[in-house]
């Protein structure tokens, strides 16, 4: 309940507390300030969703809570996801929605994750001084992050992700593993998410994606460039910088592009479209509670998502991605051709037809291949792709690649 000045009074005196107590322990005590009008005498009140007005209900630590009542019972708090570990114990808390039966996850082996949370305080502090909201600027860095969780998958030379989730499933997360990367995700990357948000709102670094787009000479950015190279050495993986600058529907390119527009003074009137921190819907992180639903289908229902991303390296998927995007763009471009001479008009739609189709090809072919790796039998991924498993061999066998049986 949000209640106006008046409201708040009329409730300590029903209560008989004064007010800096219940704002004390009421989280959403001063929210309503910004959603009613200030000159109403009356009190008045508005219903609202808790995780909508004070953040995400998390589990809280049983060992604080103990200590402080004496009694040993479940707590629950209010808690953003920036401030999930309980440093006195080492705990990181978990999301008290997802329904599993973990309340927290062991950081007694993860000291960086621990101090991750010390240096949040900073950055949210850069981030006020930036004249940026800290919530927006972690929920991107959180997406972005995210993201990388998923395709991490494949990347052979990711070692410290897979370190720490083992840590935190007591030693070894292999007989349950996809269950253990949605539970110990938020706790594994932190470090990470709060080391993205610093770069991003390091100034040096957007110099960097200014230099990358060509500067005053606009040119593509560059699959090596600068920025993604000094965000992996700053995440101390030198070699993580082409597999982020690849990455085209992600939310890092979408804020690279925000950056580029505003020094270009392109961006048009305010909006999100300029924003750096705006984030589409489409990159928000899903929630633990979203992936262990997705995952109880997955296991009712086999062959779905999950053995893909288990299979199919995490650079294939993002060729295969990037072409199809590539695709996408392309027949977009081709919707403002249909003006000009008609032998013009033809040449321009069946060039770019062309090389539509040839891109369609290419990534119809990577699919293939994946999925014939990935133990998928031949005769199967032949039938969908509505040609004889000769052919389909014959053509993989053509363009060099080797497909299994």
């Amino acid at each position: 309940m949000l209640l106006n000045a008046a409201g708040r009074k009329l409730l300590a005196d029903l209560c008989g507390v004064e007010e800096d107590v219940l704002a004390r322990a009421l989280p959403s005590w001063g929210g309503g300030d910004a959603r009613l009008r200030a000159e109403d005498d009356d009190p008045v009140g508005l219903w609202r969703t808790g995780g909508a007005v004070a953040g995400p209900v998390a589990f809280g630590c049983q060992l604080c809570a103990a200590r402080r009542t004496g009694t040993a019972f479940r707590a629950m708090r209010y808690a953003l996801r920036w401030d999930r570990v309980c440093v006195r114990h080492g705990r990181w808390l978990l999301d008290a929605d997802a329904d599993q039966p973990l309340e927290y996850l062991d950081l007694r082996g993860l000291p960086e994750v621990v101090a991750a949370q010390r240096r949040w305080a900073s950055v949210a502090r850069r981030a006020v001084r930036a004249g940026a909201e800290p919530e927006r600027v972690f929920a991107l860095a959180r997406a972005v992050v995210a993201r990388w969780w998923e395709q991490a998958y494949g990347w052979e030379r990711e070692t410290i992700w897979p370190r720490r989730l083992h840590l935190v499933a007591g030693g070894d997360a292999g007989g349950d593993l996809e269950r253990w990367r949605i539970v110990g995700r938020d706790a594994v990357v932190f470090p990470e998410v709060v080391t993205v948000a610093d770069a991003l709102l390091d100034p040096a670094m957007a110099d960097l994606v200014w230099v990358d787009s060509g500067a005053g000479r606009p040119r593509a950015l560059p699959a090596d460039g600068m920025f993604c190279r000094r965000l992996g050495e700053r995440l101390g993986r030198g070699w993580l910088g082409p597999l982020a600058a690849a990455d085209h529907g992600g939310p890092l390119l979408a804020w690279m592009g925000s950056v580029i527009r505003l020094r270009r003074g392109a961006g048009g009137p305010p909006g999100y479209d300029n924003d750096p921190w705006w984030l589409r819907r489409e990159h928000l992180a899903v929630t633990m509670a979203g992936q262990l639903r997705v995952l109880g289908k997955e296991k009712r229902a086999p062959g779905s998502g999950t053995m893909w991303r288990a299979v199919v390296p995490a650079e294939q998927r993002m060729l295969i991605t990037s072409t199809l995007d590539s695709v996408q763009e392309q027949l977009l471009q081709l919707r403002g051709a249909h003006s000009g001479p008609t032998a013009d008009v033809a040449r321009r739609l069946l060039r770019g037809l062309g090389h539509s189709a040839a891109l369609i090809e290419n990534a119809w072919k990577r699919t293939a291949l994946a999925a014939v790796n990935g133990g998928v039998p031949l005769q199967e991924v032949a039938q969908w792709a509505d040609m004889s498993a000769e052919t389909l061999r014959q053509m993989l066998a053509a363009d060099g690649q080797e497909a299994g049986g």
